[in-house]
């Protein structure tokens, strides 16, 4: 039982981070590949505010604003760049951030992480029972989640859509385009460090390792495997990712040496067969089939 409450927490926080890298990238079209560092920066904050003051909210605060903040700042910096340069310079903060993280022995203790950071403790229960912990996480990403769907349907939202489909066009309303795209950016920094911390105590150790830039292939394959620009669509992604990655496991005839391998075969190729028969994603398509039904019936 407990091993099902764990995956299920992992999924939780998965959908969490899946979720907030489509506000930017799905439904704005911003191409920014620094989503493992602020989720980085939210595990971190978290867990250092914990061991030395012992405060979760403080930290998961903290976590949250910081990494809104350095959202913004590269933003500033680099939200006018185009496609590819975009995604090359946020990938180099990412790497800048994952360098302090390995190499800030004084503050991170370096290659060696930080152990034993505490469970949250609400009303004076500490909540070391997985059932618990699963509890608190769905309650938290359940009232981030629908706060972003209020936002993605907002007259906000629809301005995000259509800076994505076409930023000229909403130029030429007056619409200040960039301060749009900080916004969503600064956003879904935010809701990616609330992730990282949630993330952190749960496992309740931290390394370098787990924020790598390596880390945000899975990231990224689960927001366009579900589909781009759909709420539905991170569910999808995550659930499947999580599916393969631990099915993997339970397969009896693969030593254990070989899962990690075969789980990356599996992801690629799954991920193949979806982008030939599925090229907006899974989610992507039930949305585009939708519409085009609902054309059809109004003629």
């Amino acid at each position: 039982m407990d091993y099902y409450l764990h995956i299920g927490t992992l999924l939780i926080i998965y959908l969490l981070l899946a979720q907030s890298m489509n506000i930017y990238l799905g439904y704005t079209g911003i191409l920014a590949l620094s989503h493992i560092a602020f989720y980085g920066i939210g595990a971190y904050s978290g867990a250092l505010i914990s061991l030395n003051f012992g405060n979760f909210w403080l930290g998961f605060v903290v976590g949250g604003l910081l990494a809104a903040a350095l959202g913004f700042l590269l933003g500033l910096t680099s939200i006018k760049l185009k496609a590819d340069y975009l995604g090359i310079a946020t990938l180099g903060f990412a790497q800048i951030i994952h360098s302090i993280m390995q190499n800030w022995d004084d503050l991170t203790r370096g290659p060696l992480g930080l152990p034993g950071i505490p469970r949250p403790t609400i009303f004076g229960l500490q909540l070391t029972e997985k059932l618990h912990y699963f509890i608190f996480t769905a309650i938290i990403s359940t009232v981030l989640m629908y706060i972003m769907y209020r936002i993605i349907k907002s007259p906000f939202g629809q301005i995000l859509e259509t800076i994505r489909d076409d930023e000229i066009a909403i130029q030429s309303l007056g619409k200040n385009t960039t301060r749009y795209k900080l916004a969503a950016f600064s956003l879904g920094a935010m809701i990616a460090a609330f992730a990282g911390t949630l993330m952190a105590h749960l496992v309740t150790y931290i390394d370098p390792s787990s924020f790598h830039t390596n880390e945000l292939a899975i990231i990224l394959v689960m927001v366009v495997l579900g589909g781009l620009g759909t709420f539905r669509g991170p569910f999808i992604g995550v659930s499947v990712v999580i599916l393969i990655q631990e099915g993997v496991t339970f397969i009896p005839w693969i030593p254990a040496q070989y899962v990690g391998a075969t789980q990356m075969i599996l992801f690629s190729l799954f991920f193949l067969l979806v982008m030939i028969y599925f090229p907006q994603g899974i989610g992507g398509y039930w949305k585009y089939k939708k519409r085009r039904r609902k054309q059809f019936t109004q003629y």
